[in-house]
């Protein structure tokens, strides 16, 4: 959680209450149902708090916006931000059930209301429109995107350069063959600038807008 509060300061008592409950409710849901690596949770909120967190020193999600969590596996990016953004609507959608099942009870375990989650894929999903999709590691770019476009409002009025209206995802390592090939020309952040941490050294947060 310290590591967390080294770059945000302005969390409201129940939004430091809420992060500071999450360790210890995904290690117990863990010993049910693996939805995080056993050898990451030693360090659970640099690796998966802080990482989702990135999403939130570029893009400020707005009163009733909706988001969708593509691909949400465990819950990252989506409850983090859920907690950071407590008036924006996160809609949570994974193939595997399970991992739905730990991302409900531990939402009503922290009283958090602006998450819902539904059992699906994303090429399934019809006449949802979101103003904008977050996803963490679940496919190459190309995928995502195609996936995504189609669910994302678009000529939405957006009030500043900060109001999302797009693809976001978090990916590492090498991305010049796979932003080739996706045939997106997306906005591209190395994480380890915005975050002094060696762990997010060749890792990348994409933006990639509706035109």
């Amino acid at each position: 959680m310290e590591i967390v509060k080294k770059y945000f300061s302005d969390f409201t008592p129940q939004q430091e209450t809420q992060l500071a409950a999450l360790k210890g409710l995904y290690t117990e849901w863990n010993e049910k149902i693996n939805v995080i690596s056993r050898k990451d949770m030693d360090n659970f909120y640099l690796h998966h708090v802080l990482h989702s967190l990135t999403i939130a020193t570029k893009f400020n999600f707005k009163k009733d916006m909706q988001v969708m969590d593509l691909g949400c596996g465990g819950g990252f990016p989506g409850v983090p931000l859920a907690i950071f953004f407590p008036e924006t609507y996160f809609h949570m959608v994974d193939s595997i059930n399970k991992k739905l099942l730990v991302i409900d009870e531990i939402s009503d375990a922290i009283g958090l209301t602006n998450i819902s989650t539904e059992h699906t894929r994303a090429e399934d999903i019809k006449n949802n429109q979101f103003d904008a999709v977050v996803s963490r590691a679940v496919a190459p770019l190309k995928d995502l995107w195609n996936w995504s476009k189609p669910l994302i409002r678009k000529n939405k009025i957006k009030e500043d350069e900060e109001d999302p209206n797009g693809l976001i995802c978090l990916k590492g390592g090498d991305l010049s063959k796979e932003i080739f090939e996706s045939g997106c020309k997306p906005f591209v952040w190395e994480i380890d600038k915005i975050f002094d941490e060696d762990y997010f050294h060749d890792k990348y947060l994409l933006y990639q807008p509706v035109k």
